[in-house]
């Protein structure tokens, strides 16, 4: 009787990446080409040392050992403070993979993080074939409608549905934080009512952010990533602008992290 031999399964592949940003820092595990795992902390006052213990307690959650993962990217505004990565690679360039991995008929990308915005136009192969950042003001960013709920005495994640529920939204002209702020002081001892400041904040972010967008042409399927994108009315008043539909998944605030763990795969 012919016996047979025992053929050893090879291991999984297995990659991570991690986006150390301003105010949060996500992990990303990938495994045989699928998303397996993803982690979101804030980043806190020890940026140097948030990148690892976003990384390990995604190891926990997944029970994944560390010595299985074969290389890790990271990525983020606090990318080099990661020192186990093998590499570290922009953010748009991360936001670019992860978008095209997850739906590759992805042409154009609107990440809000923090502390700036990016409008990002990606090419057949997924490659970046434009972009246009604002990294020096925090108009159009996390950190504004950060600020401006605090103003407004609402929870920040509570924002984008009280949008919605405006009737005539509030016009917001400066496009500096400092003085949109003065501006909606005003307009709440004017008596306005909440949900329209909160429609004008939107609206004045929104156009900030739709002037990148315009600026490197952008074309759908548009795809909004990063934290902000989880605000339905941000959403909104960007799609008003735009004059399109944009595409928002439940992964979009890991989406750097994703595309990191992707390029991880690729070295």
């Amino acid at each position: 009787m012919i016996q047979k031999r025992d053929r050893k399964r090879p291991a999984p592949r297995v990659y991570a990446g991690v986006d150390v940003g301003s105010i949060t820092a996500k992990a990303a595990i990938i495994k045989e080409d699928r998303v397996v795992g993803t982690n979101v902390i804030p980043t806190g006052y020890r940026a140097s040392t948030v990148g690892r213990r976003v990384f390990e307690e995604l190891l926990q959650q997944t029970g994944i050992a560390g010595e299985e993962v074969k290389a890790v990217v990271a990525t983020g505004y606090g990318r080099n403070s990661v020192d186990f990565a093998a590499r570290s690679v922009t953010e748009i360039i991360c936001h670019g993979t992860g978008a095209f991995f997850l739906a590759p008929h992805t042409r154009g990308i609107i990440d809000v993080g923090g502390q700036d915005s990016k409008a990002i136009l990606l090419n057949d192969q997924g490659g970046v074939d434009n972009f246009a950042m604002n990294d020096k003001c925090a108009a159009g960013t996390g950190r504004f409608l950060e600020v401006m709920a605090r103003v407004m005495e609402v929870d920040l994640d509570d924002m984008g549905e009280m949008g919605l529920a405006a009737t005539t939204p509030s016009r917001i002209s400066s496009i500096c934080t400092v003085f949109a702020e003065s501006e909606v002081i005003s307009m709440i001892s004017g008596q306005h009512r909440r949900q329209d400041i909160i429609a004008g904040i939107h609206d004045s972010a929104a156009a900030r952010i739709a002037s990148l967008a315009l600026k490197i042409k952008i074309k759908p399927p548009v795809m909004m990533t990063g934290g902000v994108a989880k605000n339905i009315g941000m959403v909104r008043a960007l799609e008003s602008l735009l004059g399109l539909a944009i595409d928002v998944l439940p992964s979009a605030q890991v989406n750097g992290a994703i595309g990191a763990a992707v390029r991880a795969s690729r070295l």
